[in-house]
């Protein structure tokens, strides 16, 4: 039976077929996803990470993450300790908050494979362009919001679905690696489940604070 990776709910519908893949979508969550026997296998898919090439020293590169860097920022404490998840080849984000004075662990399970960091506390969470690439999202975020205290940031870069009709021309659907695909209705989803406060502060830009008293 297929179920939803995101909140294990069963019987998604048929969302999109294109040359390549499926696509359904969660009448729960509403998240759209590939179902687990068209996704690339572990070698296939590091193959396709490997031709990215992203730096600190980008300009570009930096701006592009500025959408999240920014507004994350000006909500943070001076000094707070982050978490980059999912850093990727050439990690950037973290540099960006370290020049700001927030220390920062990063983890990739190709790149940066220390899963020590994982069992740590943070006062933030970031993670860019990641959870589009998550075979298992409801675990990984649970994962991800359990590092952070009442009051600790959770920010995700991804872009969002806007419907179907725009679903079937996306670029966004023909990167391989991208499995996963969330709307705004599914990060507030995701907000109700786990009792995070969501704010939408810029384009694919969101951002999930852990409430101070989590409700019972």
């Amino acid at each position: 039976m297929l179920l939803c990776p995101l909140c294990a709910a069963p019987h998604p519908l048929h969302y999109h077929r294109d040359s390549r893949r499926d696509y359904y979508q969660c009448a729960t969550c509403e998240l759209v996803f590939v179902p687990p026997s068209q996704r690339l296998g572990p070698d296939q898919e590091k193959s396709v990470y490997d031709q990215h090439q992203n730096s600190p020293d980008d300009p570009g590169y930096r701006a592009f993450l500025g959408r999240l860097f920014e507004p994350l920022n000006k909500r943070l404490a001076p000094g707070a300790r982050g978490l980059d998840f999912g850093s990727g080849p050439g990690p950037t984000l973290s540099v960006m908050f370290e020049e700001a004075g927030h220390p920062m662990a990063i983890y990739d399970p190709f790149y940066a494979p220390d899963s020590t960091v994982l069992e740590q506390h943070y006062d933030f969470v970031t993670a860019t362009e990641v959870a589009e690439h998550l075979f298992e999202p409801g675990r990984e975020l649970e994962r991800l919001i359990d590092l952070l205290p009442a009051g600790g940031w959770l920010g995700v870069m991804t872009k969002r679905v806007q419907g179907r009709e725009a679903f079937s021309r996306w670029h966004y659907i023909l990167d391989p690696t991208h499995v996963c695909f969330f709307s705004e209705a599914t990060f507030r989803w995701v907000g109700d489940c786990w009792g995070l406060e969501v704010e939408f502060p810029a384009a694919d830009v969101v951002l999930l604070r852990r409430r101070e008293r989590l409700r019972k």
